[in-house]
């Protein structure tokens, strides 16, 4: 493999729930399509698809091995390796098993992780930064890639820099986590915050060094998990016993915030992490009364508004600032204002024990 060739490590483990009933633990929101006709995750395949990537690694919730396959072959993207968690452990071993994975092909494979739940709006200025950051992480440091805020958001973690603008990295001087409203206000417009995006470059090498300074028992579990790996048709299953033994905890508590050098590449390009309802209007083009929608829906007298109709039809009259939708077994409607709370909707479901979770 090239030394300029990027191994894209795509993690699609996330259970989507607050993207509920349209999401679900079955078939999460990072399997189904938000925006035109492909999927966050097909969206996600092809953003690293083609000259200077190699076939992506992916790293799926064994529930969701079949749904992987089968959008990567809708695709025609020929190589894919889908490794299977046997349990949620968060993004560090997640990882930390990919950087095992690069290494074996070669120490000093560049790895690019990235979350493929998310939308981004200019996969060609996003190819661009991340060749912007291979000479820092082929230097030795960890590259992240951050968001330029376009308003104040409470639910996003921030990076602090010296400067946001520009694309060559800078170094970064701490992880900032999600700030109450005032503070998050003063990091939309001082010059020095970032959004961060949850997308890191790195030499395997590197990573895996972190990991033995600071995570060895984590590093010793993903090693164990591989080690005993089992084949499963084209899908590779890490080791149950293995994989409980690494520690549950992100990559930037594990490794991102206790180690150096790291650098930011700043992103002044769309992006959302479809955290909730109402973050389709910010990834969809609202029509000229406010209103995205999808499927079969008629809209009257009806702004500012969601609507989803996966099922039949869905009709929304004199209503302002709602999310309405419906699936074949469930309906929500709820004011787009406590889309945030949808965390509560959920644990009620699960406290109730129903299926439709």
């Amino acid at each position: 493999m090239s030394d300029t060739t990027i191994v894209p490590v795509l993690l699609a483990g996330g259970s989507g729930t607050r993207l509920w009933p349209a999401s679900r633990r079955e078939r999460p929101k990072q399997f189904i399509a938000l925006r035109g006709d492909r999927t966050l995750f097909q969206e996600a395949c092809l953003r690293v698809a083609g000259a200077g990537f190699a076939p992506p690694l992916v790293l799926a919730n064994a529930a969701h091995r079949f749904l992987a396959a089968e959008q990567i072959a809708e695709l025609g993207i020929a190589g894919a390796r889908i490794v299977l968690e046997p349990l949620g452990r968060d993004t560090a071993p997640a990882a930390c098993v990919a950087a095992l994975i690069a290494a074996a092909d070669s120490t000093d494979a560049m790895v690019l992780l990235m979350p493929c739940d998310h939308v981004i709006g200019d996969d060609m200025r996003f190819r661009a930064a991340v060749r912007s950051g291979l000479p820092a992480a082929r230097d030795g440091a960890i590259v992240v890639f951050g968001i330029l805020p376009t308003r104040p958001h409470t639910g996003y973690g921030y990076i602090e820099v010296d400067r946001t603008s520009g694309s060559e990295p800078v170094p970064v001087h701490r992880f900032v986590e999600k700030p109450d409203a005032a503070t998050a206000a003063v990091y939309a417009t001082g010059g020095r915050h970032l959004w961060n995006a949850g997308i890191f470059l790195f030499r395997a090498s590197t990573l895996l060094d972190a990991f033995a300074r600071l995570e060895p028992d984590t590093l010793e579990a993903c090693r164990k998990a591989l080690a005993e790996a089992v084949a499963d048709s084209d899908f590779v299953r890490l080791s149950a016993a293995g994989y409980a033994g690494a520690r549950r905890i992100s990559l930037d508590y594990a490794i991102m915030e206790r180690t150096a050098p790291i650098a930011c590449v700043p992103l002044d390009i769309p992006w959302s992490d479809c955290g909730s309802w109402a973050s389709l209007r910010e990834i969809v083009r609202p029509d000229t009364h406010g209103n995205v929608s999808r499927g079969d829906v008629m809209l009257l007298d009806t702004v500012n508004s969601v609507a989803r109709s996966d099922d039949r039809l869905l009709v929304l009259c004199g209503l302002d600032r709602v999310v309405a939708v419906v699936t074949p077994d469930a309906v929500l409607v709820a004011s787009l204002d406590r889309a945030e709370d949808m965390k509560r909707v959920v644990a009620a479901l699960e406290a109730a024990g129903r299926a439709e979770l």
